[in-house]
């Protein structure tokens, strides 16, 4: 039986311009970035650094988040599919010649960047703050960890949102009365229109969501974990206690040990929900016990109280 707070949840691609859509996924992203530079400018101003080296960590950063994230998602969670599919790496498309009606070219369907994993993304922004700060900062790594990750921390909140957007990355079934059936993850556009009749996959899903000719087929949706949404609420915690401790005490002194906090919260925040969230697929099979997404953050956490335990004072002049 479905409770009466579980939510039906079937959004639009995003915001139709008419010419153009702009996805919610896609805006989140913005949304993050935009609201990084912002960050990341009064940390600058507050430093002394000028706005040119922002310009510079700004691209560094968003290069380093896409391609890590987009790598990490490969290797670590479906190489035995992109082993074989190396085109799909990084082009916005997937063969997928049993649903060529919604392709854009027989045989390959658009399916937008999807598969980013944040461990991949946390790896690629480490190595590319140490190129960074060498090179254009001309400060020590940690310096620039140390501040970077405020922003980081309150980008995760948004590519959460858009996760949820994206009905992606979604939890166990639940009998929770704040479960949420997610249509799009449970019937493909395909699945969608023949089980309706309706060939357009938008009005398909929609008939499923609010037709009562079709309960049969919303009745199929299991009612689920969004652990996105409690991912990007806890996400917001990690981001206060980080700016707090930045902007509020001394700790933004001791090289490496906001870098080290936010390490450990992030990812045991991670490593918790990852306990409700629905296989990412990856090595966990083979190893048992933590799913792929607990056994990569465990390092991180580790690293992290190191970091944060052998934190020392930043000597000036």
């Amino acid at each position: 039986m479905t409770h009466a707070l579980n939510i039906v949840w079937n959004p639009s691609e995003g915001i139709d311009l008419g010419f153009f859509i702009i996805r919610y996924y896609s805006l989140m992203f913005v949304i993050a970035f935009g609201l990084g530079w912002y960050i990341m400018k009064n940390i600058f101003d507050r430093e002394g650094e000028s706005i040119e080296k922002l310009d510079s960590l700004f691209i560094w950063t968003v290069l380093a988040t896409l391609i890590g994230a987009r790598l990490g998602h490969v290797f670590f969670y479906d190489w035995e599919y992109y082993r074989n599919h190396l085109l799909e790496i990084f082009l916005p498309i997937r063969e997928n010649p049993n649903e060529a009606l919604f392709s854009i070219i027989k045989g390959w369907e658009f399916t937008g960047f999807q598969g980013l994993a944040s461990h991949g993304a946390a790896i690629s922004i480490i190595i590319a703050m140490y190129f960074y700060s060498k090179n254009i900062l001309k400060k020590p790594q940690l310096w620039i960890l140390d501040r970077v990750v405020i922003p980081v921390a309150s980008g995760a909140i948004f590519v959460r949102l858009g996760n949820f957007f994206n009905s992606e990355i979604i939890g166990h079934e639940t009998t929770s009365p704040f479960g949420i059936k997610f249509i799009k993850d449970h019937f493909s556009p395909m699945d969608a229109a023949n089980a309706t009749q309706i060939p357009n996959p938008k009005e398909a899903y929609t008939a499923i969501a609010t037709d009562p000719k079709f309960a049969v087929l919303l009745e199929q949706v299991p009612v689920r974990h969004p652990t996105q949404l409690y991912e990007a609420f806890c996400y917001i915690f990690v981001f206060a206690v980080l700016f707090f401790l930045y902007w509020k005490t001394e700790k933004r002194k001791y090289t490496g040990f906001i870098f080290g906090m936010f390490l450990v919260l992030l990812f045991t925040v991670r490593f918790i929900v990852e306990s409700v969230k629905e296989s990412q697929g990856g090595f966990e099979s083979a190893l048992g016990l933590f799913s792929t997404g607990q056994w990569l953050s465990i390092p991180f956490v580790l690293i992290g109280l190191y970091f944060i335990f052998t934190a020392e004072r930043e000597i000036t002049n």
